[in-house]
């Protein structure tokens, strides 16, 4: 009898484990999963080599590290505030709280409509992936949803998530679009780069202007007859030096074409031409009047017939259009008058 006792005991005893066994490899695979689902950071941004984002509209690029910085789609440089703007979200991004399971089903539905799919990349290797959502209603957080990266099947439950420290929503940080990544530097010449520059004013063809950039420190100007005129040095120095770092405001290549054809078909009142020191290669930079907007308020009595803030600008073989800022290329369109050496005082 004590014999059958001591089975039955160690029998139930097997049976107590192998339940414990199952219940603790339930639970432990439950957390593994649950902390896999929700691991969006990935701190080791400076191994990231590729980045591909696309949206629901048909959009995508592929953001690409190389010898020169970043690229995207391999054709153009990027601007460096967007590129720092979504490695930060990679590196920093964190759960805020789960979704509850009352408005999952809404969040997903929200999501599989609008969200951006982002696959990031460490040499050839898929690292993460994830879908970038919209908003919370408080703005201050984005539901996102991650992937395994292996098997490419999405986890099932979306998260909150947010940067510590940012006020803000983080899928503007996700960019799809080719143009929006574009280097916004238009003009960058220092004056061992430049031989030639020149300058039309076809409103104004006597205020026209060459320069001629013999080396650093040498140079010519002549006025729209070709004839040779005196310049205050400092002044033409200065004016040499703001033709670096020139950006667009805005790349419009392709939005408007009706606009676009519309300039097309006009004349642009002024001109710049820059001749390379090596090469002899020539680029053209042609602007034309933006018509003021309808907010624009009149000075003094006076209504403007052009927007005096903004203007168009067309470039890079006239392949491309862009809307610009007075403020920033306004110093190039200087005339004549502006070189006019200072009067000496007589005592």
């Amino acid at each position: 009898m004590k014999k059958v006792s001591s089975i039955i005991i160690i029998v139930v005893l097997l049976i107590l484990a192998v339940i414990s066994i199952f219940i603790y490899r339930s639970k432990h695979s439950s957390t593994t999963t649950d902390e896999e689902a929700r691991n969006f950071k990935f701190k080791d941004t400076a191994s990231v080599t590729k980045i591909f984002i696309a949206d629901k509209e048909g959009n995508n690029c592929s953001v690409t590290r190389t010898a020169k910085g970043w690229m995207v789609n391999d054709k153009f440089p990027c601007r460096s505030d967007a590129i720092l703007n979504i490695l930060e979200a990679i590196k920093h991004v964190e759960v805020k709280m789960p979704v509850p399971k009352s408005g999952k089903e809404s969040v997903l539905k929200h999501m599989s409509s609008t969200a951006i799919k982002v696959e990031i990349y460490a040499g050839n290797n898929l690292v993460k992936q994830y879908y970038v959502g919209h908003p919370s209603q408080d703005s201050e957080g984005t539901y996102m949803l991650l992937s395994d990266p292996e098997s490419g099947e999405n986890y099932k439950d979306p998260f909150l998530c947010f940067i510590p420290g940012f006020k803000g929503y983080l899928k503007p940080r996700f960019i799809a679009t080719e143009n929006e990544w574009r280097d916004r530097i238009v003009l960058n010449y220092i004056p061992p780069q430049m031989r030639q520059i020149k300058v039309q004013h076809f409103n104004m063809p006597d205020s026209s202007f060459t320069i001629d950039l013999h080396s650093t420190t040498s140079f010519s100007l002549k006025n729209s007859k070709n004839v040779e005129m005196p310049f205050d040095e400092m002044k033409m120095k200065q004016y040499l030096a703001y033709f670096q770092n020139i950006s667009y405001e805005v790349l419009i290549t392709g939005k408007n074409k009706k606009l676009t054809d519309s300039l097309s078909n006009n004349k642009p009142f002024s001109m710049i031409s820059i001749t390379s020191a090596t090469g002899f290669k020539t680029d053209e930079y042609k602007f034309y009047n933006k018509q003021p907007n309808a907010d624009v308020t009149p000075e003094h009595g006076v209504f403007y017939q052009v927007d005096p803030d903004r203007l168009y600008l067309r470039f890079a073989n006239d392949k491309e259009w862009a809307l610009i800022q007075h403020f920033v290329f306004g110093k190039l369109l200087v005339t004549t008058a502006y070189f006019t050496p200072a009067k000496s005082v007589k005592k």
